[in-house]
């Protein structure tokens, strides 16, 4: 090697060294820096004459990371968002039911009441005892209340939550569109498209706590981002945006619907860069993340927690109110039963038991008083068991209508319907023998205190009187809870928790109301719907109020042990995930300072070089003299 080849490949060398210097420099100077990935020289051996290296040349720097790991940590970042999410709500959601067996709590309200209503059986109706019941009562009534203001203050915190977060996510969307464009033409090893990249992976990282994302990174360098339902958040410089119609506060009638006329909470939809509109939530198109929990949260997990609470308020109150009158038989042909609908309000039912007789099945049919025409027609939905044929009928134009619409609904199952004289059904088969009606009644619900029977409206929405009653706006038991309340007129003359007649008087010491109350609170067998999320509809809970509750304040308990068990093992798979990313990716104060010292030793070494090249020229040059 000639000296002049010498001092070539040294100073070449000694470039390198300063090069590699900055980024050691650069990579310890940003080691605390969030984000930042650590850098690399790309060094490009130069060739020489003969095939002999001449030294080396600087090619940009590189990012050590590892990119698998990073689709990964992305993945299980978003995991983590909606585990750590649905554990915090329902955490609070525990905290609105109380802990069980204190004071303040729904079971202890209960309890109390079935307590004092067996203090007022032993002691004949004292006084003392009534105001005892409906101290209890109360109690309940605003325990009930109080949970459902819970329930809703969450829904309307996480409304609002939703609505921060889209914020969020469209300034990530933006950033990485940003940092796109900053890129475009950018060599992927200059230093400073790393830095850019740096940036725009930290913009990326944070819109995946909020959805799942999907990245792919073309060959000039731009991050396209996909929800993984396909939805392009990013492409190139170009980003979409997100929309969210707040609502503000939400009650337990505002529900999300598909239907934007028929919503009462926010939905999310995306405006894409070519001027197309897509609602997220109405495709399901947010799997993960923050915003997917919240979404399932607002509008499954607490609404059905509140149809829980509902539907234990509601038959708190028709459990004492309604009462079931079996009809007159009618002889045959054709055989039936006649009903006096003279009482059914919106709300309650006809109820009928026929059988097929070509198949020897028996049927079940409710027929529900539904005086709105646009809640009209009904599914089976509107009771809680499956097997029961559920008819909606419009009382308010009189008997012949109701008749009209009966022989239309129910006609083709061989049943017939009249009206023989004034509020009276008649419900007969239709004498070809393929059907024969079995039993039938009306549930219809006691508005007076003193009514002759033992039942009695000792709980009112609102001090209305709950029939269960459906309009377009819903079923009439949707937030009954937070507006359930004692009688105002039982309240008023808690006698009545005694006398249940008046001509003739309830005798002193009957204990025949008392005793009815207890026995439909602690005892009595109810079906509850599926709706709540307790059973199914194929296989509905059947149980007493006390095992109703029971059950869905147990449910509530395991979801919120199980989320919050999700929580931490995501947590776990999270940071094992981080550790092994920031093993390649992030900062080593001991690598650099490793890297620092081989460089000192080749700066040393090309240094050496020079100078003994410098000394034999010297030489040469005094020779020559």
């Amino acid at each position: 090697m000639s000296l002049s080849s010498a001092l070539s490949t040294a100073m070449a060398g000694l470039r390198a060294n300063q090069a590699a210097l900055s980024i050691v420099s650069s990579n310890v100077a940003n080691a605390k820096t969030p984000g930042y990935v650590a850098q690399g020289v790309n060094q490009i051996e130069v060739a020489g004459g003969a095939g002999t290296g001449a030294g080396v040349r600087i090619n940009g720097v590189n990012r050590q990371l590892d990119q698998y790991i990073q689709a990964q940590l992305r993945t299980e970042t978003s995991g983590g968002a909606y585990a750590d999410q649905t554990a915090g709500i329902l955490s609070q959601l525990q905290n609105v039911y109380g802990t069980p067996g204190e004071a303040g709590t729904l079971e202890t309200a209960f309890s109390k009441l079935t307590g004092a209503l067996q203090g007022l059986s032993a002691s004949s109706g004292a006084s003392s005892a009534q105001a005892a019941v409906l101290s209890a009562a109360q109690s309940l009534a605003q325990q009930l209340n109080a949970t459902t203001t819970g329930i809703q203050a969450l829904r309307s915190n996480i409304e609002q939550d939703i609505g921060v977060s889209v914020g969020q996510a469209n300034v990530a969307i933006n950033q990485i569109a940003q940092y796109n464009a900053r890129l475009q033409g950018m060599e992927v090893t200059d230093p400073a498209a790393a830095t850019l990249m740096d940036q725009r992976d930290q913009a990326i990282n944070q819109l995946a706590q909020l959805m799942d994302v999907r990245v792919v990174t073309d060959n000039t360098n731009q991050a396209n981002v996909f929800t993984n339902s396909g939805i392009q958040l990013v492409g190139g410089g170009q980003a979409s945006q997100l929309a969210f119609n707040s609502q503000g506060t939400l009650n337990a009638n505002a529900q999300w619907n598909a239907n934007p006329a028929l919503s009462g909470a926010g939905t999310i939809t995306v405006q894409l860069p070519n001027g197309g509109s897509f609602d997220l939530i109405a495709n399901n198109a947010i799997a993960s993340g923050q915003l997917a929990a919240d979404i399932k949260l607002r509008d499954k997990t607490l609404v059905d927690a509140q149809a829980q609470v509902d539907q234990l308020a509601a038959v708190l109150a028709s459990s004492l109110s309604d009462v079931t009158k079996p009809g007159a038989a009618v002889a045959g042909p054709p055989a039936g039963f006649d009903l006096d609908l003279s009482a059914v309000q919106p709300g309650n039912s006809i109820n009928l038991t026929y059988t097929d007789t070509a198949t020897s099945t028996q049927h079940q049919v409710t027929i529900l008083r539904v005086d709105d025409p646009a809640a009209l027609p009904l599914s089976n939905t509107a009771t809680a068991d499956p097997n029961d044929q559920v008819v909606g009928v419009n009382f308010s134009g009189g008997m012949a209508s109701i008749v009209a619409q009966l022989n239309a609904a129910l006609g083709p199952a061989h049943l017939q319907f009249s009206n023989p004289a004034g509020a009276v059904l008649r419900a007969v088969d239709d004498n070809t023998a393929a059907a024969s009606v079995n039993a039938a009644s009306t549930t219809t619900t006691v508005g007076s205190l003193a009514s002759g029977a033992a039942q009695l409206p000792m709980f009112t929405d609102a001090g209305a009187l709950y029939t269960g009653k459906l309009t377009v706006d819903g079923p009439q038991m949707t937030g009954l809870a937070g507006r359930i309340m004692v009688n105002p007129a039982l309240m008023a003359d808690p006698s009545k928790l005694t006398v249940y007649n008046t001509a003739p008087l309830t005798p002193s010491g009957d204990t025949t109301r008392a005793d009815f109350i207890f026995s439909q609170l602690s005892s009595a067998q109810f079906t509850f719907g599926a709706q709540t999320g307790i059973g199914s509809a194929a296989t509905p809970y059947k149980g007493t109020v006390s095992g109703f509750m029971q059950q869905f304040l147990s449910q509530q308990s395991n979801a919120s042990v199980t989320a919050t068990q999700l929580q931490q093992g995501q947590s776990v798979v999270v940071s094992t995930l981080q550790q092994k990313f920031n093993a390649t990716s992030a900062v080593s104060i001991d690598t650099e300072m490793a890297n620092l010292i081989a460089l000192q030793n080749s700066y040393a070494a090309n240094a050496h070089i020079m100078s003994v090249v410098q000394s034999m020229m010297t030489s040469l040059l005094q020779i020559q003299g």
